[in-house]
């Protein structure tokens, strides 16, 4: 449930933005919305496909051969917003598939050495892994247009007024000037 909830959210961040806004870094190191679903592809094939010896098709992992850093984090012109998201998707089914296959005590092995896991234990970092980077694509998506929440119908936001980002600001500044 809490995967499937972070799932939904990362996709719902995507809903009624541009090429452009889906695509374009909002920090120094290039976070953008469709490089993090583009990444949890990969994650997923990874951690739910390949480590359990069921290889998932089509999204080429980046901690194995020679990929560019960071290439699985944003997305080439040459690749769609409905490639990438069907991918992402298809990933997803994969790893339901693996979870509902398996015990949750089976062993996987990660690729590159990186050692043993349990499928348990893969849950639990998938479940954070997704959820971090659903927080990246809320603050991202709040730069773009100003939305904000975990889905448009439940926001999951506190309702503030608009004098509460001056509130929070001159908070910074006074602590700041009072030196603690």
């Amino acid at each position: 449930m809490y995967l499937q909830d972070a799932r939904d959210v990362l996709l719902w961040k995507l809903d009624g933005l541009a090429e452009y806004d889906i695509r374009r870094p909002l920090t120094p190191t290039g976070t953008n919305l469709l490089g993090l679903v583009k990444h949890l592809a990969g994650a997923e094939a990874l951690y739910f496909g390949a480590a359990f010896g069921r290889p998932f098709a089509g999204t080429p992992l980046w901690v194995t051969g020679d990929a560019e850093p960071d290439s699985d984090l944003w997305a080439r012109a040459d690749e769609s917003r409905k490639e990438i998201t069907a991918r992402y998707r298809r990933a997803c089914a994969h790893a339901d598939e693996t979870i509902a296959a398996l015990p949750l005590d089976a062993v996987g092995r990660l690729p590159g050495g990186a050692g043993e896991i349990t499928l348990h234990r893969t849950l639990t970092h998938m479940v954070a892994e997704t959820q971090r980077h659903a927080g990246h694509a809320d603050i991202v998506r709040e730069l773009i247009d100003g939305a904000v929440g975990q889905r448009p119908d439940s926001l999951n936001v506190a309702p503030h007024d608009p004098e509460h980002y001056g509130r929070v600001e001159r908070a910074a500044k006074e602590a700041a000037t009072d030196g603690s």
